[in-house]
């Protein structure tokens, strides 16, 4: 005879132990983060990285005109690590790899942190951090960085770059002029006749070596923290490249690859907190 107690109780522990399978499942899920990370990277079949060559500290062209830089150390490495074949991306502006994040065409960028990008993009902790800076004539009156924001001071800047973003927060009474790319601000400061350029810092220098007759103002105006980005709400993907971007800074990796390809003037970033 079936006691309905008995029968009951079976019904529970066979309901409970499915109910703990089926978490150990979810969790197992959720603890492989780069099994999350495979999944939303690499939907295409590869790992398809923005390369920058607007940003002269992250990447640029070598004799053959292959990619190279820190960020295309990092993006291999990534890749690598995941399993995934990589495609690099390349792009001339950092304004065309953010409205490429955001339609999804590329699934990681390496771009500054900026509050307005964080509408479409997830961010790791910055792994660079550089300096951005104002280029003037050597006639130029001014000689200060708080000088530049005066009524009737023009100032060219790259469009959609992080230092557009910031400037035109931060700038009340000077005017932005906007170039197509970061390479282009400087010619079009002259071109134009402007007062001030503003960009990278490395950028201004060799500008300023190539035409001569310029100067930059001490010091910087902003600090620019370079970040892994991916497409917004790929959280594992985010979770991952967060772990892997920091032990590529405390292993020495990223300090080795910009030593590697030349770069002065950009510090490794602090570890997360």
């Amino acid at each position: 005879m079936n006691r309905p107690d008995l029968v009951r109780g079976d019904r529970r522990n066979f309901l409970g132990a499915a109910g703990a399978l089926l978490l150990a499942g979810c969790a197992g899920t959720t603890l492989d983060p780069r099994a999350g990370a495979i999944a939303e990277l690499g939907g295409t079949g590869k790992l398809r990285a923005a390369i920058n060559f607007g940003n002269p500290i992250l990447a640029n062209r070598g004799p053959g005109g292959e990619p190279r830089g820190v960020s295309v150390d990092l993006a291999r490495e990534a890749a690598r690590r995941l399993g995934l074949a990589i495609e690099l991306v390349p792009f001339n502006s950092a304004g065309s790899v953010v409205e490429a994040v955001k339609a999804k065409q590329v699934d990681l960028a390496f771009v500054a942190i900026d509050p307005v990008r964080a509408a479409d993009t997830e961010y790791t902790a910055p792994y660079v951090v550089i300096e951005g800076a104002y280029l003037v004539r050597e006639a130029s009156p001014l000689r200060r960085n708080e000088e530049v924001d005066r009524a009737g001071t023009r100032v060219a800047v790259g469009r959609g770059s992080a230092y557009d973003l910031f400037l035109t927060r931060e700038l009340k009474a000077a005017t932005l002029v906007r170039a197509p790319t970061s390479p282009a601000v400087v010619d079009l400061f002259l071109s134009q006749q402007l007062e001030v350029a503003a960009g990278v810092k490395q950028q201004l220098e060799a500008d300023a070596r190539r035409v001569g007759g310029v100067r930059l103002l001490p010091g910087r105006f902003m600090a620019i923290e370079q970040a892994m980005g991916v497409p917004k709400d790929r959280l594992a993907a985010r979770a991952w490249l967060g772990g892997f971007i920091e032990e590529m800074k405390a292993s020495g990796f990223v300090a080795e690859a910009l030593r590697r390809h030349g770069i002065e003037g950009a510090a490794v970033a602090p570890r997360a907190s």
